[in-house]
């Protein structure tokens, strides 16, 4: 059998992440080089000159016109945080590569801080990826389905009619070659016409082939200006579908990399952040060695994402 060129790129190894930032000044000089790589830029006037000294524990550049004062990690992910950076580096390293996922309970005994911390940690930084993904929209050839986070409650509802499932919509685009490329999963409010058609807007771009599993809902990505076709399953099992392998194929490590890395999660409330980080991951598996960096650059664009903002489902999901 012929070696997976994808699967078995060397990537970026841990010895190699801690000989580049290792330490605090490392850890510094990268954020400074990917938030400003020409040189400093006053947010307020945009004048690039400044001093530089320290207030706390990182440095503060003062423009030398407005004489405004900006710490590195203000306007950041990182902003008002009291750990090293060193940590947030390493926990952007482990989770960027963590192919199967991994839990906060997890991240808790690498980075040996409190629970709390880590799930704060995790939770922006998958939020980060979350919201990167937003910005692009799949287009060519699209595949897309139905499916579900969760299961069935001890005394519930089964199948679909679980109070413990949360649907989302899962659409995978290829190349001409019919390789898979980028995939998307949106938790949607129900599988109705108008979810869907909400979807394809803010997902696919417009004259993409869109291919489904005749489910009617998905009739409405035509409002999108997609076109659609529809393939008629039957009542095939997935492995039957020879239609939709690739994204059967993407759906199975989906739920593997769930259950094999969590016990239990918020579906209802948390379900776009870890959809949304599994997908930020396959999206940029072409250039593992790459994704921390990238990762560090989101966190930069991204903002400050307190706590209690985090944690409300209705401003944050």
């Amino acid at each position: 059998m012929p070696m997976n060129r994808i699967q078995f790129q060397s990537g970026l190894s841990l010895p190699d992440f801690l000989n580049q930032f290792g330490t605090e000044a490392q850890c510094e000089a990268e954020l400074e080089q990917a938030r400003w790589p020409q040189s400093f830029v006053c947010p307020c006037c945009g004048h690039t000159a400044a001093s530089v000294f320290r207030v706390g524990s990182h440095p503060t550049f003062q423009c030398k016109a407005c004489r405004h004062q900006t710490s590195l990690t203000a306007g950041t992910l990182f902003e008002s945080t009291k750990l090293p950076l060193t940590l947030w580096f390493l926990a952007i390293y482990l989770i960027s590569q963590a192919k199967t996922g991994l839990s906060a309970l997890a991240l808790k005994r690498l980075l040996g801080v409190s629970y709390p911390t880590a799930w704060l940690l995790q939770h922006k930084l998958m939020e980060v990826m979350f919201e990167r993904d937003t910005t692009y929209l799949l287009d060519g050839r699209v595949d897309i389905d139905d499916a579900y986070l969760g299961g069935e409650l001890s005394g519930g509802k089964a199948g679909r009619g679980s109070e413990n499932k949360v649907p989302f919509v899962a659409a995978l685009s290829f190349d001409e070659d019919g390789h898979p490329l980028y995939v998307k999963m949106t938790p949607v409010p129900g599988f109705t016409s108008e979810a869907i058609g909400a979807f394809a807007k803010d997902n696919l771009a417009p004259d993409c082939i869109v291919l489904s599993d005749g489910l009617p809902c998905f009739a409405a990505v035509t409002e999108a200006g997609c076109q659609h076709t529809a393939i008629v399953v039957g009542g095939r099992k997935p492995k039957e579908m020879l239609e939709f392998l690739w994204l059967n194929t993407v759906l199975g490590n989906l739920k593997t990399s769930l259950g094999g890395a969590y016990h239990a999660f918020g579906f209802a409330k948390y379900a776009s952040r870890y959809l949304g980080a599994f997908a930020y991951r396959f999206n940029r598996r072409f250039k593992l060695d790459q994704l921390p960096t990238r990762l560090l650059a989101a966190s930069i664009a991204a903002g400050p994402r307190p706590a209690v903002w985090l944690r409300s489902a209705e401003a944050s999901c």
